[in-house]
């Protein structure tokens, strides 16, 4: 067994015990951010049947990922990093999923190039949770107007992200997020990556971002 695969079952069985253990009803999904590694590193996961897989550069994605989704079309790929609007034809038509909507500018970029391609991609708002300056995302109190404006044009919006501060206990950000993202009505919720993704589990999170915890570090 090629040691990615060991990892990724491991992890869903330690969500399991966990989830088990707090007697908490949750099924997430892993996303395996596969960004920046090569496609050789990437095929055990394929083989084995895994199909969310996160990339964070429009292009990397595309000179990756377009062969694959001819052949294997139950692959689910998420943007995972910042979209810059000069990128969005690509991303729309390389993505499932984008977890980086943040602007009413973004969304409508988005909602147009859907449009002309009758694609429906998957959206999460990023929400800057720790109301960190360096960071992307849009302000807490001000996701509820972009979620009604997304919803207006016809964006298929699922659900919150964040990353919260590196240097702050992850659980408050978790337990704010899930009560934002149920106040708002959505059932999905994107939160969780290597080094804190039990705890988001506990907060409901339905998406994990799982990188070196499967791939190994990057070099």
């Amino acid at each position: 067994m090629h040691n990615t695969v060991k990892n990724l079952i491991d992890i869903e069985n330690n969500i399991k015990i966990h989830l088990n253990k707090l007697n908490i009803d949750n099924n997430p999904k892993i996303v395996a951010v596969s960004k920046t590694f090569k496609i050789d590193k990437i095929l055990p996961l394929i083989d084995h049947g895994h199909i969310n897989y996160g990339e964070n550069k429009v292009q990397e994605a595309v000179e990756k990922w377009t062969e694959i989704k001819k052949i294997n079309s139950q692959i689910r790929l998420h943007m995972i990093g910042k979209l810059q609007t000069n990128k969005v034809k690509f991303a729309v038509q390389i993505f499932d999923y984008i977890h980086s909507v943040d602007s009413e500018k973004l969304a409508k970029k988005i909602a147009d190039e859907q449009n002309k391609i009758n694609k429906k991609i998957k959206i999460f708002l990023q929400v800057n949770i720790g109301d960190e300056h360096q960071k992307s995302g849009i302000n807490k109190n001000d996701v509820g107007k972009l979620a009604f404006s997304c919803k207006e044009i016809g964006l298929d919006v699922i659900g919150l992200m964040c990353i919260p501060p590196v240097d702050n206990e992850p659980e408050v950000y978790f337990k704010e997020m899930n009560k934002l993202n149920k106040a708002l009505g959505f059932t999905e919720l994107s939160m969780g990556m290597s080094s804190d993704f039990l705890k988001a589990t506990e907060y409901l999170s339905t998406f994990l971002r799982i990188g070196s915890s499967i791939f190994g570090s990057r070099s």
